[in-house]
C-alpha cells in the first residue's frame, strides 16, 4: 500500500472515530469520578507522577490522582524561579562539549528498579537536543548529575533501565557520522557514514554515580524507543528503530517504504564480557561529565576524552533484528519479561514476539538474512501473534500486571486495552486528543500498580479555557481497575510532555530531605552563623560571605563597592526547620534571583555597571517582617577611595564601627 492511500485512509477512519465520540464531559465521566480524583485538604495523593517536560526542558512532579502540580524540576533548561543554571554553584551543571547550553527538549523518565520494581531512589531523564542523561535525587529532589553522550546526534531513546538499575541506555534518535565528521548529504554518503549508536551507561549501585561503560555501534538507522528485559529476559534490551530506508531528505515519504523495519536486540550481558575481555575499541572523544556534591552544595565538571565501543559486525553474536511492521515507535515488554511488543505507527495491527521463540529463533538459526551485517531474524520463527484491527496509529503499550495491555493510538485518539495472551481486543476509550505516550504506574516494571492508566495527548482543543494560540498541554487520568476503563478526571501540565512514571508516595514521602544540616555543610564561602559573616577584596573580586535568617540578611549595608567589581554573594541560610527557604535579588542583576534551602549556601555574581545604592532583598517570603528583610550596597567609581565597610545594626557602616577589611 502506498504511504499517502495509507495516510487517507487513516485520516477518513479518524474523522469516523471523532464523529463517535462523547460529545460532552458530562456524559464521558462517570457520577463517581469526583468522588475518586478527590483530595481532601491535609490528605495526600496515592502516587507521585513524575511527567517529563519536553521543550521546557524540565521534569514536572503531579500528584495522582487528583492532577495537582506539586513542583517543577530543574534539570536541562535554566530556572528563574529558583535560580538553577544561575547560580555560580549551579551553572557547571549545563556545561557541555559545545559550552553552556541553558535550554534542552526532556522527553522520557526513568525511575530506579531494584529486582523489577521501583524503589524510589533515582529518577532519570533524558535530554534530547544536546544528547545528555540526568540522575534526580528523590530524596532532596534535586538534579545530581548530568553525563553528555558522545557520537549521539540526538538522545531520543532514553533513558531506559534494566531492571537492577545495572544501566541506563540511550540510543541515538538521528543517525550521525561517527566522531562529528562532515559528510555529503546524499543517499550514497548516508549509506556509506552514518552511524546510530546505544549507549550503555554503567550506574553505581550504592551512590548513582552514572559513566559511559562502552557503545554499541549500529547501522545508519534512526532508534526510536526501548525497553530492557526482565525475569526470562533479563540480559537483553530491545530498541524500534524505522528509517532501515537510510534516507537521507524527505523521511516522511522516504523513510515509510518498506513493509518492515526492526526491533533491535541486544544481549548486554555478552557485550559486558566483550568489554572486560578487552575486545571494545578505544574511541578518541570529548564530552562532560557534571556532578553536584551534597556537602560543598556545588557542582563540578569533568571532561572525559575517550569511550569503549563494540562493532557488533565484527563481534557477531550479541546484535539481532527482528521485523516489525511498519515504522515502529513504541517497544515495549510485558511483566514477565516473555513478550516483546512492536508498535508501527504506520501499521494496522500490532505484533507481539515472545522471547522464547526469539531464542529458539536464534539457536536454530531462523535467519532471512543480514542488514548492514547484523542477522536478520525471521518474522514468524519470533512471532507470538499479531493483535488484528486493533486502532490506528499505535504508539505505546503498557501494562497492568493482570494479563492486560493497554496501547495508544494517535490517529483514532483512543487506548485500547487488550490480552496478552490471546491478543483480543477487551475495551476502548477516547482520548481527548490524538494521545502520544500513555502511563500505567509501574507499568515497565514486574509488578504494576495497576489501579490507573494516564494519557498524555497533543492536541486541547476544547478541554480548558482558551488561552490564546497555544492551550495547555492535556493530561487524563482513567480508573483500569474494573473491566472497562474510566475517564475520572482532566489536568493540564507543563510544556509538552511526552512519557511519565508514577510511583506509590510511601516509596518517596518519608525519605523526603527537610532541611540541610548546616554543621555539614562544606561550601568554601559558607558562613555558619553571623559571626562568620565578613567582605573580602580578591583584586576586582568581592566576596560577601552573607547569612540569611528570619527576618535580616547579615551584613545589610556594605560599601567600597566600585563599578566594574565582579561581586560574589554567598548566601547561607541558616534555618534548620523544613519549608524555609531564603530568596535573595540585588537591583538590575542581570541574573536570576536565588533560592537557598536552609542549611545551603549559593552564590549570585553581579558586576555593577553604575555609581549608586543597589538594594538588595529576599524573595522567598518567610516571615511577617519579610518585607523588611532587606539591605543597600553602595557603589563608588572605579578607583574610589570609599573602604570597603559591612556591617548589620551597630556595626553597619556609619554606625561607629570600622570594619574595614585588613
Amino acid at each position: 500500500m502506498k504511504l499517502s492511500h495509507l495516510l487517507l485512509t487513516a485520516a477518513a477512519a479518524a474523522l469516523a472515530v471523532q464523529g463517535c465520540k462523547m460529545k460532552s464531559t458530562e456524559s464521558a465521566v462517570g457520577g463517581d469520578a469526583a468522588s475518586r480524583t478527590y483530595v481532601a485538604p491535609g490528605k495526600y495523593d496515592e502516587l507521585y507522577n513524575f511527567v517529563s517536560g519536553g521543550f521546557s526542558g524540565q521534569v514536572a512532579v503531579y500528584g495522582i490522582p487528583s492532577g495537582r502540580l506539586l513542583k517543577v524540576l530543574p534539570v536541562f533548561s535554566v530556572n528563574p524561579e529558583n535560580g538553577y543554571g544561575y547560580s555560580e554553584e549551579t551553572k557547571p551543571m549545563l556545561n557541555t562539549s559545545q559550552g553552556f547550553i541553558p535550554w534542552d527538549d526532556q522527553h522520557h523518565l526513568a525511575l530506579s528498579q531494584t529486582n523489577g520494581e521501583h524503589d524510589g531512589r533515582w529518577l532519570f531523564a533524558n535530554a534530547n537536543n544536546s544528547p545528555r542523561v540526568a540522575r534526580i535525587d528523590l530524596k532532596a529532589f534535586k538534579t545530581m548529575e548530568i553525563i553528555e553522550l558522545p557520537n549521539s546526534g540526538g538522545n531520543h531513546s532514553s533513558p531506559f533501565l534494566t531492571e537492577n538499575t545495572e544501566y541506563v541506555i540511550a540510543g541515538t534518535r538521528f543517525s550521525v557520522p561517527i566522531g562529528n565528521q562532515e559528510s555529503a548529504l546524499d543517499n550514497a554518503s548516508y549509506k556509506k557514514n552514518f552511524k546510530s549508536t546505544a549507549s550503555f551507561i554503567n550506574i553505581d549501585k550504592n551512590s548513582g554515580h552514572m559513566n559511559v561503560a562502552f557503545q554499541i555501534i549500529l547501522p545508519g538507522m534512526d532508534l526510536d524507543l526501548s525497553r530492557a528485559g526482565k525475569g526470562p529476559s533479563h540480559g537483553w534490551f530491545f530498541f524500534s528503530t524505522y528509517n532501515t530506508e537510510q534516507a537521507s531528505t524527505l523521511k516522511e515519504v522516504n523513510a515509510s517504504q518498506k513493509d518492515k523495519d526492526f526491533i533491535v536486540a541486544v544481549n548486554w550481558k555478552k557485550a559486558e564480557e566483550y568489554v572486560k575481555a578487552g575486545k571494545a575499541k578505544k574511541m578518541a572523544t570529548e564530552y562532560y561529565h557534571n556532578t553536584f556534591n551534597e556537602e560543598t552544595h556545588s557542582a563540578t565538571s569533568e571532561i572525559i576524552k575517550e569511550v569503549l565501543t563494540l562493532d557488533p559486525t565484527e563481534l557477531k553474536d550479541f546484535v539481532y533484528l527482528i521485523p516489525c511492521p511498519k515504522s515502529p515507535h513504541g517497544c515495549d515488554v510485558d511483566p514477565s519479561g516473555e513478550y516483546i511488543v512492536g508498535s508501527g505507527k504506520l501499521a494496522a495491527l500490532i505484533p507481539v514476539f515472545a522471547y522464547q521463540k526469539f531464542v529458539k529463533a536464534i539457536e536454530d538459526k531462523a535467519f532471512e538474512g543480514e542488514y548492514n551485517g547484523l542477522p536478520v531474524i525471521k518474522y514468524e520463527a519470533a512471532l507470538h501473534g499479531e493483535v488484528q484491527k486493533p486502532g490506528l496509529g499505535p504508539l505505546h503499550t503498557e501494562f497492568d500486571g493482570k494479563g492486560n495491555a493497554y496501547t495508544s493510538f494517535f490517529v483514532s485518539s483512543e487506548i485500547v486495552k487488550w490480552s496478552i495472551k490471546d491478543l483480543k481486543v477487551l475495551d476502548r476509550v477516547p482520548t481527548y486528543y490524538s494521545i502520544g505516550h500513555l502511563m500505567v504506574p509501574g507499568g515497565d516494571t514486574k509488578k504494576p500498580y495497576g489501579k490507573y492508566v494516564v494519557a498524555y495527548n497533543k492536541i486541547t482543543k476544547d478541554r480548558f479555557l482558551p488561552t490564546g494560540p497555544e492551550l495547555a498541554q492535556s493530561a487524563q487520568l482513567y480508573s483500569i481497575e474494573g473491566d472497562k476503563m474510566q475517564l475520572l478526571l482532566d489536568f493540564p501540565t507543563i510544556g509538552e510532555p511526552h512519557y511519565a512514571q508514577a510511583i506509590p508516595a510511601e516509596k518517596i514521602k518519608d525519605q523526603s530531605v527537610k532541611f540541610f544540616d548546616i554543621a555539614k555543610n562544606k561550601h568554601p564561602y559558607v558562613a555558619a552563623g553571623e559571626k562568620a559573616t565578613k567582605v573580602e577584596r580578591k583584586g576586582n573580586e568581592v566576596h560577601v560571605y552573607m547569612t540569611a535568617i528570619r527576618s535580616h540578611l547579615t551584613p545589610d549595608n556594605i560599601e567600597g563597592i566600585q563599578v566594574g567589581d565582579d561581586v560574589y554573594f554567598h548566601i547561607t541560610n541558616l534555618e534548620q526547620d523544613w519549608d524555609i527557604p531564603h530568596g535573595f535579588a540585588i537591583k538590575h542583576a542581570p541574573t536570576a534571583e536565588l533560592l537557598v534551602m536552609p542549611g545551603e549556601t549559593a552564590t549570585l555574581k553581579f558586576t555593577p555597571k553604575q555609581t549608586g545604592i543597589y538594594p538588595f532583598y529576599c524573595t522567598d517570603f518567610c516571615s511577617a517582617l519579610h518585607q523588611e528583610m532587606q539591605g543597600y550596597m553602595r557603589v563608588s567609581a572605579k578607583g574610589s577611595n570609599v573602604p570597603l565597610k559591612w556591617g548589620i545594626g551597630d556595626t553597619a557602616p556609619g554606625a561607629g564601627a570600622d570594619t574595614t577589611a585588613k
